[in-house]
């Protein structure tokens, strides 16, 4: 028989230990660091973590055992990890709205910056979110198509060396410089329309060039994640393969496939270098036609801002970062609708 772990009582942590040992932690690391005069927020959340990670194993292995110890230095080791990945992403979120607050209001959503000079304490970026959701709408309406097609051939119909051509270069457009897409569009234009012709549409055609790959890439994996049993009962019952597609693949996926096309048009819609190029960098005015002249959209409204310079500029450029991160968060919000209201309901 096996010798007992002296250093186990063999009991169980309470479930309040973990977040009551870190409540204390904290404060006792607060204490010290303000008594040392060494007060520092990132100081104190390193001290607190190591703190609590070397605290929460000692105690696993002498009131429980080994095994279980290590379970919680791992999970201790998660959660810290998981806390320093959100440490930016909160710093940016406060950052900018604590700055966008200021000058983020109905006037500001609601005029654009036409006739206004860049020492005025007026206009606002209603221009700029006009033409961020032409360009971007006519983006997906390009992208999402072709991208979902491509990924049910790849998926449901790609075989031999076509397959592996298309795989290898949509691979190499996802790796594409933004920029790259938007000098590729230029040199089209100038081949089609002449130099100096921008608009909103060539902005659009670049966007896509950057979505069409990330489109692809989400859209076969969810199709891949489709058990294969739906289709072969779907072919057992004579349904032809295009209808199975059509009516069990794509709804069993719909959460997914939606998803995946909004992580693609946030990947664009905060893209700058090609809109510059392509849609124009000094529109003023209300432009809602994609076909003529230069269209503003909020990452170049933003950079032209910051690049004038002046608090008051760095204050519209804040408030634009502002609507453009509502813009997105708003997107994603209605593609968890999507995904809820019309994926397959478990009967």
């Amino acid at each position: 028989m096996a010798a007992p772990n002296t250093l186990s009582l063999g009991g169980s942590l309470p479930r309040f230990t973990p977040p009551v040992t870190l409540a204390v932690l904290l404060l006792v690391s607060a204490g010290a660091l303000f008594l040392l005069d060494a007060w520092n927020p990132a100081v104190l959340v390193i001290v607190t973590a190591v703190a609590y990670m070397v605290v929460i194993t000692l105690a696993s292995v002498i009131v429980e055992n080994s095994r279980k110890a290590k379970d919680r230095l791992v999970t201790a080791v998660v959660y810290v990890c998981f806390g320093i990945a959100m440490v930016p992403l909160v710093s940016l979120l406060w950052t900018v709205l604590a700055e966008g607050i200021v000058r983020l209001d109905g006037y500001f959503l609601s005029v654009s910056m036409n006739g206004v000079t860049p020492s005025m304490d007026a206009g606002g970026a209603y221009h700029a979110v006009l033409g961020t959701l032409v360009i971007t709408g006519i983006a997906a309406l390009i992208s999402v198509p072709i991208g979902l097609m491509t990924a049910i051939y790849l998926v449901e119909y790609g075989r031999g060396r076509l397959k592996t051509a298309i795989t290898f270069f949509v691979d190499v457009m996802t790796g594409i410089p933004s920029i790259v897409a938007g000098l590729f569009v230029v040199a089209l234009w100038i081949m089609i329309f002449g130099p100096g012709e921008t608009n909103g549409l060539a902005g659009a055609i670049s966007l896509s060039v950057l979505m069409i790959p990330v489109v692809v890439r989400s859209c076969e994996e969810m199709l891949r994640l489709v058990p294969n049993e739906l289709r072969e009962a779907s072919y057992a019952l004579g349904v032809p393969k295009w209808l199975t597609v059509l009516k069990v693949v794509l709804p069993t996926a719909i959460a997914g496939i939606t998803t995946g096309i909004m992580l693609a048009l946030a990947r664009v819609i905060g893209e700058t270098a090609p809109l510059i190029l392509t849609a124009g960098s000094s529109a003023v005015a209300i432009n809602a036609n994609p076909v003529e002249g230069q269209m503003m959209s909020l990452p170049v409204f933003i950079y032209s801002q910051v690049r004038m310079g002046g608090a008051i500029n760095y204050e519209r450029a804040w408030a634009a970062a502002l609507t453009l991160i509502a813009i997105v968060m708003l997107l994603f919000f209605v593609a968890r609708l999507v995904s809820r209201f019309f994926a397959p309901k478990a009967r």
